[in-house]
């Protein structure tokens, strides 16, 4: 453990050397003598994969409130400007609310992922040009490469639109050229497939994990593409691109007969069991080497303050000593979305942490925070060691049942492996099989339930929602039709000072 920690520091150090200070943007690495003194051995071509999945790391905030926090999920409760703990918003509820500017803009900086997109840039370049890193190495990392890129892209496709595309290695710095304009939507999107396809190439026949899954791999190359497919076949590819994410999808089973769901639900995100056979790739998190801080900054409430209120059905007070998470309560889960979820479905409580007070002579639901990744405790304190998933098994098996949906198959088969799973041994399939519920009468809105009860905090359902259509966001969210222009971020007032070629996204007031 102690030479895999000190890896992990080095391969950041390494990275922070090609770190650029010059432009939001993060287009030029400092210093070119750094380079040129680096790329001498193998092993320094295996650190500086592992900072690239540092970096990546550093990400996850940015990931998840993209993918989500405009969605149905947080928000206050009617009327109340704070959360129920008293704990303020401190702005996040513009993202729920829809009313972001150039000032206020959720996510600035698109994100930080330029800062690793120009790593990937120069780390494919090296490997091309070397002659030191063994044949399967190479592969393995141009796989790695081309698909963390194609992704961190795909991110910005779907929140930013048209984008500033940088393929090549920035090598040196020249200040009067670093203003660069975005490239339209299409060219971003043809990016992203030509990356997918670089990447799926180059890994060829290996579906071997590494780091316990907490490499990129050819498994995640093939979930990005039945999503990319996913998201081009709602809007013009039709059953093209449908059966593109299926023979994808397929490609997975097929050669990685070992994943499954788990029999359990919440066991899939307990710190000690990484790497589990549900996940295909996740971002690694260590006791005394990275913790998912995002969560107590936001997620989940003080201590103190928590301990004035009950747990489920007020059956317990909660404690310092045993609920001490520790946190500043700013994004609550709203209750509506709570009473989504059926009682019996495992997902509920495993997902969601009810509070309640006291109402005379019984108990009053008044809140709900993120219970999904508890960490382990530590010294008397709580950290959040818990892996964060990227793809899972589940997430294979509802993008599957999608796919069908478009093509005309019948997607059961898919949506009843993860119901059953989540509701155990309460599963009467009479009740809660394909298609025996109501809202099974659309297949669509269906999938769309059941991937947000089963993904509640792992950054996918503003992005699910998008993904099927603009009516499914404007019935789902606070999100007016009439501001359909908000459907994309804004660019944040410092973005569009330092690169003057940026234009503002169509709809926001003009910079």
């Amino acid at each position: 453990m102690k030479n895999i920690i000190k890896t992990i520091y080095i391969s950041l150090g390494i990275s922070l050397l090609f770190t650029s200070c010059n432009t939001q943007l993060d287009l030029a690495p400092e210093s070119s003598i750094s380079d040129a003194n680096y790329w001498k051995t193998a092993d320094q071509f295996d650190a500086f994969v592992s900072g690239i999945h540092v970096r990546f790391r550093s990400h996850n905030a940015s990931f998840q409130a993209l993918g989500e926090m405009r969605s149905d999920i947080f928000g206050t409760e009617a009327n109340s400007p704070s959360t129920f703990t008293g704990e303020a918003t401190q702005g996040l509820e513009r993202m729920w609310l829809q009313n972001l500017d150039m000032d206020n803009t959720g996510v600035s900086n698109f994100g930080g992922f330029y800062s690793n997109i120009v790593q990937l840039n120069l780390l494919i370049h090296k490997l091309n040009a070397t002659n030191i890193v063994s044949d399967a190495n190479k592969n393995y990392y141009l796989g790695i490469a081309h698909g963390m890129r194609a992704f961190y892209y795909f991110h910005l496709y779907r929140s930013w639109g048209g984008v500033v595309i940088q393929t090549e290695p920035v090598l040196s710095i020249d200040i009067a050229n670093l203003a660069k304009a975005a490239s339209p939507e299409a060219e971003v999107m043809a990016l992203i497939k030509a990356d997918i396809d670089k990447s799926e190439s180059s890994f060829g026949p290996n579906y071997t994990f590494r780091n316990n899954k907490g490499y990129w791999s050819k498994a995640a190359t093939l979930m990005l593409k039945a999503e990319v497919s996913l998201w081009n076949s709602h809007r013009g590819g039709g059953s093209v691109d449908a059966t593109t994410a299926l023979n994808a999808l397929n490609d997975i089973k097929t050669n990685i007969p070992n994943l499954t769901l788990l029999p359990n639900y919440s066991t899939v995100f307990t710190a000690g069991n990484k790497g589990n056979n549900e996940i295909i790739f996740a971002i690694r998190y260590v006791l005394n080497e990275a913790t998912m801080g995002f969560v107590a900054s936001s997620f989940v409430p003080q201590s103190g303050l928590i301990s004035n209120f009950y747990d489920f059905n007020g059956s317990r007070q909660f404690n310092v000593t045993t609920d001490n998470w520790g946190g500043i309560l700013r994004a609550p889960v709203r209750i509506a979305t709570y009473q989504k979820f059926d009682d019996n479905d495992s997902r509920k409580l495993s997902s969601i942490q009810p509070a309640f007070s006291k109402k005379g002579t019984g108990f009053e639901l008044v809140g709900c925070f993120i219970n999904k990744f508890q960490g382990e405790q530590n010294a008397g304190s709580r950290a959040f060691t818990n892996d964060y998933p990227i793809y899972r098994y589940a997430d294979l098996l509802l993008m599957m049942a999608e796919a069908k949906v478009i093509l005309g198959q019948n997607p059961a088969n898919e949506i009843n492996l993860v119901r059953a799973r989540a509701f155990g041994a309460k599963y009467d399939a009479s009740k809660y099989a394909f298609p025996n519920q109501a809202k099974d009468a659309s297949p669509l809105n269906a999938i769309l339930d059941e991937r947000l009860f089963e993904f509640v905090f792992e950054g996918k359902r503003w992005y699910d929602l998008r993904r099927v259509g603009n009516n499914y966001v404007f019935a789902n969210t606070s999100l007016s039709s009439n501001e359909a222009f908000k459907l994309l971020w804004p660019i944040d007032r410092n973005s569009l000072t330092n690169n003057r070629s940026l234009v503002q996204t169509a709809g926001y007031p003009v910079f």
